[in-house]
Parts: structure tokens; sequence; C-alpha cells
């Protein structure tokens, strides 16, 4: 029973995050469109170059530390790639 309830807040919590940043990523968006600015690409030869290597993983961990994603989110961009 504390269980379902911790979680329930936990999930409420992560909601209420979740919202908060998607409103704050539309503002970001809008504030560099308006000042006619666009998000730089990061450089991705470093993991291309360890693709190419036949390095997979170091490929994936390169990707997480070069833009912040999450292990998810790196290795579908990074199976993309190769």
């Amino acid at each position: 029973m504390v269980i379902a309830v911790l979680g329930s807040a936990v999930e409420r919590k992560i909601d209420k995050l979740n919202r908060r940043t998607t409103q704050l990523t539309r503002k970001v968006d809008l504030i560099l469109e308006h000042l006619g600015l666009e998000e730089p690409q990061p450089e991705l030869a470093p993991v291309r170059a360890l693709l190419v290597e036949g390095k997979k993983i170091h490929a994936i961990k390169a990707y997480r530390e070069i833009t912040g994603a999450d292990l998810k989110e790196a290795k579908e961009a990074v199976e993309s790639m190769g």
C-alpha cells in the first residue's frame, strides 16, 4: 500500500516535470526562432569513426558524452548512422 502511494506520487512528479520540460523547450525554440538562431548541431565525427572501426558500444558512449542523450536515444541514433 505504501509503495503504491509512493509510486503514484513519483509518477505525478515525473509527469509534472515532463510537462514543464516540454513548456520550456517550446519557449526556447520560440526565442531562437525569434532571434533567427539555430541550435548548433554537435560534431559527431568521433562517433562515425568509432562505427567505422566496428566499435558500436564505444560509439554509443561517445554519442552520449557529446549530446547528453540517454542510453536508448544514443543507441537508436548510432544504429541509424550505421
